[in-house]
């Protein structure tokens, strides 16, 4: 590792996938392509949303914050891992550092909620049918989405400041594609078992009370959803279901599998194929998940074609 003077170095070199550089040539034409369709795709879904009267709903606004949540989220990393794999100059300052880390975090943290929140939505429009649009009231889906949000920065701006309040010993050198928080907690040097513990203790109520929620919920929907007699109906509603625990199941999963563990424990290629994963892989299938197992987008998405096509 490289050393130098300061505790806290004026830029990090990020090593990535150096150790392998055959791979890094075909990620950053992956990434290319995959960055670009991950914006269209969301930007879609967000102006669907807001232009097709049909959408108004709670489920598409919840929709629409994942949306604009995975964009901000692949584009506080992706640009960089662009850079840094198409130059041999493979750094990132300590500033940008910083602000990569608080917005990954603060999009992140957000994001678990946000899933939580769109699993509760759907067990009110199924388990709850009568009542829904009296209980999903536009003033509750705000107010929901404001207290979301603020738990989000909490969680980021406590975990990422006192991450980065660790001494790195003039260690500049960082095993990783980003910069993320077990990342840097398992670089620093010195007494660091408080800060795992906090990291431990946080992870629990931002990941795993709400992945414990949104399973409850889904136990509710299922019993809903066999006790529906309408084949239509049971298959309307398995659609909008499933779509949401595929992506649950994609962001969860490597998320705990990274933030649920000492980050003394986490082996060494382990946190880039999860960040590729999570920041990368699934908001780009996110928007293809929801419009192509849901009829409603689908069929706004073609109006919206037709509309820009027929105006040209």
């Amino acid at each position: 590792m490289v050393l130098i003077n300061e505790s806290h170095p004026e830029e990090f070199i990020l090593l990535g996938f150096a150790d392998l550089p055959w791979l890094e040539l075909p990620l950053f034409i992956i990434l290319l392509i995959i960055y670009p369709t991950a914006m269209m795709g969301n930007i879609a879904i967000i102006l669907v949303s807001k232009l097709d009267p049909r959408l108004h709903s709670p489920m598409y606004f919840f929709l629409t914050n994942l949306s604009f949540l995975d964009m901000c989220y692949t584009t506080s990393i992706v640009p960089q891992m662009l850079f840094n794999l198409g130059s041999s100059k493979k750094t990132i300052s300590y500033v940008g550092c910083a602000v990569q880390l608080y917005v990954f975090h603060i999009m992140g943290g957000t994001e678990c909620l946000l899933l939580a929140l769109m699993s509760f939505d759907r067990y009110v429009a199924i388990c709850r049918p009568l009542h829904y649009t009296l209980i999903m009231s536009q003033r509750l889906c705000i107010l929901l989405a404001s207290v979301m949000w603020l738990i989000g920065v909490a969680f980021a701006f406590s975990e990422a400041t006192l991450t980065l309040q660790l001494p790195l010993c003039g260690i500049n050198t960082l095993d990783h594609l980003l910069c993320e928080i077990p990342v840097l907690i398992k670089t620093a040097c010195g007494e660091k078992e408080a800060n795992e513990l906090a990291l431990s203790v946080v992870c629990i109520f931002i990941l795993a009370v709400p992945l414990c929620l949104i399973l409850a919920s889904y136990v509710s929907i299922g019993r809903a959803i066999l006790k529906i007699k309408s084949s239509d109906g049971r298959k309307k509603a398995f659609g909008t279901c499933s779509s949401h625990l595929v992506v649950v199941s994609f962001f969860y999963g490597p998320a705990i599998s990274m933030y649920l563990q000492p980050p003394s424990s986490i082996t060494r290629d382990q946190p880039k194929f999860m960040a590729l994963f999570y920041a990368v892989v699934t908001p780009t299938l996110n928007p293809f998940i929801y419009t192509l197992r849901n009829k409603d987008v689908k069929e706004a998405l073609s109006k919206l074609v037709r509309s820009i096509f027929s105006s040209k």
